[in-house]
């Protein structure tokens, strides 16, 4: 999934950047065919934008994978995790207190897990 973001985030930049030189050097916009003074801008841009959707194609491997192989998950996912609804299943019933837990027994058990 890293490697997915920072995928993204470096083609989306090549993607946009170069756009920003061809307005300062004078590129019109909506019009189907552009002189050649802007062609090597656009290659990038291009590549950018083919990049950032092949980007698409290793999240959607990732996903895929998750949902057939990924491993299920705790109770607590994460280490400070201790707020009231920590103290759950992962798969939670609609009404899972009919009273609230004391602060003190939220406490006990986050220092317990």
């Amino acid at each position: 999934a890293k490697v997915h973001f920072w995928w993204a985030v470096i083609s989306v930049n090549v993607l946009f950047f170069p756009q920003h030189f061809l307005g300062l050097a004078g590129m019109p916009r909506r019009i189907p065919d552009y002189s050649l003074q802007f062609a090597d801008f656009n290659m990038i841009s291009s590549l950018g934008g083919f990049a950032f959707g092949a980007s698409f194609i290793l999240l959607t491997y990732i996903v895929i994978d998750c949902i057939r192989n990924g491993k299920p998950t705790t109770a607590r996912p994460w280490e400070g995790a201790k707020g009231l609804e920590w103290t759950l299943e992962p798969k939670a019933q609609y009404h899972s207190f009919n009273t609230p837990p004391s602060r003190a027994l939220i406490e006990q058990e986050s220092q317990n897990s």
